[in-house]
C-alpha cells in the first residue's frame, strides 16, 4: 500500500525540485541590463502621465462580478437542457423533474438579479444620498 503513495511522493519532488532549478538557469542565462526606461509603468506604448494610484469607482467591480456571476450560470444551463431534451425523448417521466430544475436554476438566478436591482447596484448613475 506505501508504494502506492511513492508515485505520488516522487512527482511531488520533482516539482519541488523543477520549479528553483528552473528559475536559477533562467536568471543565469537571461541578460540583464536594466534601464530608466525599463523601469517606467507601460501604458500600451504611451508615455504615463499623473500617478498610478487612482481610485476606481466601486460600481465597475459590482458590474464585472454580476456579470461573470450571470454569464457561468448561464453557460451551466446548457447541460441541463441536453440532459432534459434526453429525459424528455427517453420517455421515463423524468422530463417533469428535469424541467423542474430548470426552473428552479433560473428562480435563483431571477432572486440574485432582483436582489442587486434592489440595492442599486445595477444603476450607472447612482445619486449620491445625504446623511
Amino acid at each position: 500500500m506505501f508504494s502506492d503513495y511513492l508515485h505520488v511522493l516522487f512527482m511531488l519532488i520533482i516539482g519541488a525540485v523543477f520549479v528553483p532549478v528552473t528559475l536559477f538557469v533562467g536568471k543565469l542565462i537571461r541578460p540583464h541590463r536594466p534601464s530608466l526606461e525599463k523601469n517606467t509603468t507601460y501604458e500600451c506604448g504611451e508615455e504615463p502621465q499623473g500617478s498610478a494610484w487612482v481610485q476606481f469607482n466601486l460600481r465597475f467591480y459590482t458590474l464585472a462580478i454580476l456579470f461573470i456571476i450571470f454569464e457561468v450560470e448561464i453557460a451551466l444551463i446548457f447541460p441541463v437542457i441536453t440532459i432534459f431534451k434526453d429525459k424528455v425523448h427517453e420517455s421515463l417521466g423524468l422530463g417533469f423533474l428535469a424541467f423542474i430544475e430548470i426552473f428552479f436554476f433560473i428562480g435563483i438566478l431571477m432572486l440574485g438579479l432582483i436582489y442587486a436591482w434592489v440595492k442599486k447596484d445595477l444603476d450607472w448613475i447612482r445619486k449620491l444620498s445625504k446623511g
